[in-house]
């Protein structure tokens, strides 16, 4: 009797039991990224996985993972405001705090 192949599987993290999804965990308690492959589908599509194992099948899991496309123009955009909201009343907030002192807390 020829000894048989594991079956093999590909499967969303999110697809698997919760018991399975422990395992996974449980497997990779850094976190997956130093063992992640970039899975090339023929259609040019891609997906990344990190291989699982249990006694009777052998797992591909796709990790979900978020891709930072954004061009270096739209995330200034999105860091740099010029219409700073407050600055005009900041800047003419006449308060009556006492002048600073120029001495600091140091004795001459």
């Amino acid at each position: 009797m020829a000894p048989s192949a594991k079956k093999r599987l590909v499967t969303s993290f999110n697809n698997l039991a919760p018991e399975l999804q422990e395992a996974v965990k449980a497997a990779y308690p850094l976190g997956y990224t130093d063992y992640m492959m970039r899975i090339d589908k023929p259609n040019g599509d891609f997906f990344f996985a990190v291989p699982f194992e249990t006694e009777e099948i052998s797992y591909l899991v796709k990790i979900d993972v978020k891709i930072d496309d954004m061009s270096g123009e739209e995330e200034d955009k999105d860091y740099y405001d010029d219409d700073l909201k407050g600055a005009d009343e900041l800047a003419n907030d006449d308060s009556d705090d006492e002048p600073a002192d120029d001495h600091g807390d140091y004795d001459m």
